[in-house]
């Protein structure tokens, strides 16, 4: 039986078990929150994202959840500075030309403010400029790629939540809690 760990990763916490950066600041990572022998993370999620990642002793479904030849979904909760147009949803929808390439058409919708967990730091607030949530379904997972991509159209990123891979979601799991699935 292979064991599957939904993890709800903060904000600032690294996506591995150890940091190789600076002894004399460590990071938080992985381990500061689970402690669990024999497993690793399906995939990364960046130290200044937040929210579900999948970790697992089983290879092969570690494989199937990061390896972007099976274009296994993942859903985000961006929220973007600037209010997204028409023409920014259509652009993001047929795929986005980046430096790497064209991205493959996503799923995107504009969404109310979800009801998320605080975030510390907290998000800068600017009166002047208006900002608004969209939720994004991608199918690969380049390098940063929802952050790129929404810069691309114009609206720079101001915070990411991973909702959800394929069918596992971070619902009811508060920042720095996990839960334990056997599979």
């Amino acid at each position: 039986m292979s064991r599957l760990v939904l993890f709800n990763k903060p904000y600032g916490v690294l996506p591995q078990f150890t940091d190789r950066g600076s002894a004399e600041s460590p990071r938080p990572t992985l381990s500061a929150y689970i402690d669990m022998p024999g497993i690793y993370p399906a995939g990364r999620l960046d130290m200044d994202s937040e929210g579900l990642m999948l970790l697992t002793d089983d290879g092969r479904l570690q494989a199937r959840i990061s390896d972007p030849k099976y274009k296994m979904s993942k859903t985000y909760l961006v929220q973007i500075e600037g209010e997204i147009t028409d023409d920014a949803l259509y652009t993001l929808r047929k795929g986005v030309n980046l430096k790497d390439g064209l991205t493959l058409p996503a799923t995107v919708e504009r969404i109310e403010d979800p009801e998320l967990w605080p975030r510390d730091p907290p998000v800068r607030f600017r009166k002047t400029v208006p900002d608004c949530w969209i939720k994004l379904t991608i199918r690969e997972g380049r390098n940063r790629q929802v952050r790129r991509m929404t810069a691309a159209v114009g609206l720079p990123t101001l915070r990411l939540v991973r909702w959800q891979i394929g069918d596992w979601s971070v619902e009811g799991l508060a920042p720095g809690e996990w839960c334990r699935l056997q599979i």
